[in-house]
């Protein structure tokens, strides 16, 4: 399709429908990049990019108003019902027009640059979602509840995510005695791990544990086994797809010198949750807090 018939489309549902510009209808909210975005007052249709995104809509009350997402966005189950028009790189850009869409919902650290810019070319808000930090969810969730006009159930959602945090953080960081550093894996040919600013390097601290790649840059780098024999984690842990955790420990097991080896420290943790960045990432943190509590006390070596 044309970008001139895209522009043509657009520009006729803007005027049809009157949420574009300035206006009675209009305001401005602050998306999670501090970006000021102005949107329909309130806004009767969404369009979520990402997983996460959809998951926190739902969570923060909104879930009602999300015409259509991505592939992946099946929490909550709810969310399985809404039409798809396309994965987190590639829009059905004709579609997504049609639709009409109050604002797009999208997230700034993945996806397709280009295709959100595009996106706002044709004068349709984009709202980027982001969170970096568990912290981040519930300050998150109170924004698209600004944005949605559902201040209250978002408001009540938050609380409950900070609730269960500050649970976490009582029950695991604050009584652990020493931390444990822990070989995050998130891919295993090349050896993928996260870097300190990934989600879930900041979940294992609310765990009580430590990244041992916490001081690379990167949010997802790759590393060689002569990095990781240098770190000598205590823990090594596959975030593996469903059924290959195993496999990826058994590589491990080549290296017998290992601090995690030599301990038989050695845990799969095939939990999905974390990589769509939304809500139930506070499950699966309850989770791998739980895995790594009884791996420091000599338990089982695998995840719930």
């Amino acid at each position: 399709m044309s970008i001139t018939r895209l522009v043509v489309m657009t520009l006729g549902l803007s005027a049809s429908l009157g949420v574009y510009g300035t206006g009675p209808l209009a305001r401005t909210v602050t998306d999670d990049l501090g970006r000021e975005v102005e949107v329909r007052e309130p806004p009767l249709r969404i369009v979520s990019l990402a997983p996460g995104a959809t998951e926190m809509l739902f969570a923060a009350g909104a879930g009602g108003e999300l015409i259509a997402t991505v592939e992946y966005s099946d929490e909550p189950p709810a969310a399985r019902r809404v039409p798809r028009i396309g994965d987190v790189v590639t829009v059905d850009m004709e579609r997504l027009v049609a639709l009409g869409p109050d604002v797009v919902i999208a997230w700034p650290a993945g996806g397709n640059p280009a295709q959100r810019a595009r996106i706002g070319a044709l004068h349709i808000p984009v709202y980027e979602q982001q969170v970096l930090r568990l912290a981040d969810i519930p300050l998150s969730v109170r924004r698209l509840g600004t944005l949605a006009g559902t201040e209250p159930h978002a408001g009540r959602a938050a609380h409950d995510i900070e609730t269960r945090l500050a649970a976490l953080e009582a029950t695991y960081a604050a009584a652990a005695s020493g931390r444990p550093s822990v070989l995050l894996q998130v891919w295993n040919r090349p050896i993928y791990t996260v870097g300190g600013r990934h989600l879930m390097s900041d979940a294992l601290e609310v765990c009580g544990a430590r990244n041992v790649f916490a001081d690379l840059p990167e949010a997802s780098p790759v590393v060689d086994t002569e990095a990781v024999f240098t770190r000598n984690p205590d823990i090594i842990l596959a975030a593996a797809p469903p059924g290959e955790g195993a496999a990826w420990l058994a590589d491990w097991k080549r290296f017998p010198t290992l601090a995690a080896v030599r301990g038989g420290r050695l845990v799969a943790f095939e939990d999905q949750a974390f990589s769509r960045l939304g809500p139930s990432v506070i499950d699966s943190t309850e989770a791998l807090c739980r895995t790594l509590a009884r791996v420091r006390d000599g338990g089982a070596r695998r995840s719930d």
